[in-house]
């Protein structure tokens, strides 16, 4: 399994022949300014809610490669109306069969969920997917919760994708404990640095996942690794 962090919440994860996107927000984004958004791979993008940081360049790659669009049903719903036609909506508890062995699972996030000309998005989600390669949890923008305890029932996780710029999300200390509700202790950071409300130190968010025995990866924008 390959992921490729592109800044923000977005992550590309080759796996099994297969190139799932999530919440692309790349062009708006000034880290990610050296990323050409033509070239970035997509079977499958899936979106964790409709807000604009999340959703930014959903249309451009999906015509570039024809993926098909993945999320809440209302989101998908206002994709379909602007000319995205391959789309799967689908809702919070949802089991869907990609290809090549890839399941995934939309789970509960505790945000909120619009869309960037303030229609109604539906609820925010992460999801569990599972592959030949290994398991993950792409947990969206999300506060720390509860449901998260329920993630080890539905796959073993590999890593986790969390949250961890605060102020609108949740921040080091909830991550985590989320890494530890859904037992792993692989943690890729996201949803931090964009903007200013949600800076962090990044040393120090390091060390104190390595003090709770977990590793958090913050990786460099367009560099892919394997896992």
């Amino acid at each position: 399994m390959k992921i490729t962090y592109y800044g923000h919440s977005c992550v590309g994860v080759e796996v099994a022949g297969k190139h799932l996107l999530f919440d692309p927000f790349i062009t708006p984004n000034e880290l990610a300014k050296h990323i050409d958004v033509n070239k970035v791979p997509a079977d499958y993008i899936l979106l964790s809610h409709g807000h604009q940081d999340h959703v930014a360049d959903v249309e451009l790659i999906a015509k570039n490669t024809g993926a098909k669009v993945v999320g809440v049903f209302e989101v998908v719903s206002w994709f379909t109306e602007k000319g995205i036609k391959n789309g799967m909506g689908m809702n919070t508890g949802g089991i869907a069969a990609l290809e090549s062995g890839i399941t995934i699972k939309m789970v509960n996030a505790v945000h909120s969920s619009s869309l960037p000309d303030g229609s109604y998005g539906g609820n925010p989600v992460g999801f569990v997917v599972t592959t030949p390669e290994g398991n993950f949890y792409f947990a969206g923008d999300t506060a720390l919760t509860m449901d998260m305890q329920l993630i080890p029932d539905y796959a073993k996780i590999d890593i986790a994708m969390l949250p961890i710029g605060d102020f609108f999300t949740m921040g080091v200390q909830d991550a985590i404990t989320a890494a530890k509700f859904v037992k792993t202790d692989k943690v890729i950071g996201l949803h931090y640095n964009t903007f200013p409300p949600i800076s962090i130190d990044t040393e120090a968010a390091i060390s104190n996942f390595k003090d709770a025995d977990i590793t958090l990866s913050l990786p460099q924008i367009g560099l892919a690794k394997s896992y």
